[in-house]
């Protein structure tokens, strides 16, 4: 039988108790590996794969851990269901009821999701709502474009149709990353569903808690057996399209390994450099609280992070000042995700904390200015301070993805220079301008190379909108239209594959 896990949660914003099964989740029900693993922290490489509760490093508990015996049971399962239970054997109609469901259900035990992301990733309890409602959103979104996947008719000649299909893979893999676990998923099961494939999910091993209650929302809401959780998925030969959210290195391994196998196609989200530009003229106040936002929520741990903050230099001494107080307010504010009063969660495990400070004192030897920050705080759970440098970049800590609170300032002078510096990395996933002239801020956003570009906010992604990277940032879209591939243009992006149809009406040899 599989494990299960119950938490009693007796805290100052969130009282109730949580029982989860932390099997493998495989045709609709929850079942041992076929290893009966665990992962559990009895060898060195299980241990950095453990369950913990990154605010006070302790083990949370054991979830199962599946092996390619039991990928190939799940992928079997999605196989079955797609061929007899679900696809297009099942009207959009139908799908989009049953994706409107899941969403119902999500919204009604949203407390509970962010009771789990509180304890399995750190994040406080009331500072996440905009994550939360974006991963009901984007299930409503696609509900709606479920019975709207359609083809065309193409005019040839009078003795002949020709249409087109959009018929969906199949098994569709989705590889989920610990930093927002139930937002990514959405973003992922949404498109997926709505255009008649089956799922497998394979969530991160630090923050699998979320991905165990939603499987259960996903039975609730009457979902067919086969949509299941599983590993190993980038050289299966059955699965036909990859979604993977995380680091560049890893994703560059994922579409390797696809390429080597059957070809999927694939879709990456990975990391980002993002540039932040605020000219001489943006509303400095509005645009420090923004830069802080962008850099600072999550502990830093977001791929389209605002890391890099180019400032030019009239208003740069002052806003470094201000920028420098907010983090040395939040670095005070540190402690229990559950207590109303933090304001700063900790990094997600030891390896993530011990990455970010490894950096931070690459970043002192290379000469970078520090005005907060750039210390662990205390020596319980994985906090680090949130951190503001000034520096070139040049700098390794200025160029390389750091993932965590740390806010590598630049000085520049002109727009050209900004814009010089702000394209001058591997990266594209999102960047920002922060101006009070309109002319210039459009100018500049058509300039950056970039995926996202956000005028006088950051990161403020709606389901709607298409969301994905330049170069090494990735590959394909995620949210909105792009994600489904209706117009056929987007190959790496799509969830459907287009079949041309040739139907002859009385052409003779």
């Amino acid at each position: 039988m599989p494990s299960t896990f119950t938490k009693k949660f007796q805290t100052p914003t969130y009282n109730a108790t949580i029982n989860l099964n932390t099997g493998l989740f495989i045709n609709g029900q929850f079942v041992d590996a076929v290893q009966g693993g665990t992962i559990e922290p009895i060898e060195l490489i299980a241990l950095l794969h453990s369950v913990f509760n990154p605010a006070t490093g302790e083990k949370i508990t054991s979830v199962a851990a599946g092996t390619k015996e039991d990928v190939d049971l799940a992928v079997k399962a999605a196989q079955q269901a797609y061929k007899t239970s679900w696809g297009l054997k099942v009207p959009g109609s139908q799908r989009g009821k049953l994706l409107s469901k899941l969403a119902d259900l999500l919204e009604r035990d949203l407390d509970q999701i962010a009771a789990l992301e509180s304890l399995n990733v750190g994040k406080t309890f009331s500072g996440h709502p905009f994550e939360y409602n974006l991963s009901v959103s984007t299930l409503r979104y696609y509900a709606g474009w479920a019975d709207k996947i359609q083809g065309k008719t193409i005019e040839t000649n009078e003795l002949k149709l020709a249409y087109t299909r959009h018929e969906p893979f199949g098994v569709v893999g989705a590889i989920v990353p610990w930093n927002g676990p139930t937002m990514t998923l959405a973003w992922k099961l949404g498109p997926a569903l709505a255009t008649g494939n089956t799922i497998v999910v394979k969530p991160s091993e630090l923050t699998p808690l979320t991905a165990f209650k939603i499987a259960e929302l996903v039975n609730e809401a009457g979902f067919p057996p086969g949509h299941t959780a599983g590993q190993a998925m980038s050289e299966h030969p059955h699965i036909m399209k990859l979604a993977f959210t995380g680091s560049t290195a890893t994703g560059r391994r994922v579409q390797e390994a696809s390429a080597r196998t059957n070809l999927k196609a694939v879709t990456l989200e990975l990391g980002g450099k993002s540039p932040n530009i605020i000219f001489d003229d943006a509303d400095l106040e509005q645009a420090v609280k923004w830069a802080a936002s962008a850099i600072f929520a999550n502990a830093g741990q977001m791929c389209s992070a605002g890391s890099r903050i180019l400032v030019q230099e009239g208003v740069h001494d002052k806003f470094v000042e201000s920028l420098a107080a907010i983090a040395k307010g939040m670095a005070a504010a540190k402690g229990d995700p559950f207590d109303p009063k933090t304001g700063h969660m900790p990094q997600v495990s030891q390896t993530q904390m011990d990455r970010i400070l490894g950096y931070i004192n690459i970043a002192k030897k290379e000469g970078a200015q520090f005005h907060a920050g750039g210390v662990r705080l205390g020596n319980v759970g994985y906090f680090v301070a949130p951190t503001l440098m000034t520096g070139n970049n040049n700098m390794k800590a200025f160029r390389e993805e750091i993932f965590g609170p740390v806010a590598a300032v630049i000085k520049f002078k002109t727009e050209e220079e900004a814009i010089e510096i702000a394209n001058d990395t591997d990266y594209g996933l999102a960047a920002a301008v922060f101006t009070e002239n309109s002319a210039r801020a459009i100018r500049v956003s058509h300039a950056l190379e970039a995926g996202s570009l956000f005028v006088n906010n950051y990161n403020t992604l709606e389901a709607s909108v298409p969301f994905g990277g330049y170069k090494a940032s990735g590959v394909g879209r995620e949210l909105g239209e792009y994600a489904l591939n209706i117009s056929g243009t987007h190959d790496e992006t799509r969830y459907t594959r287009v079949k041309a149809v040739h139907v002859n009406l009385g052409m003779r040899l």
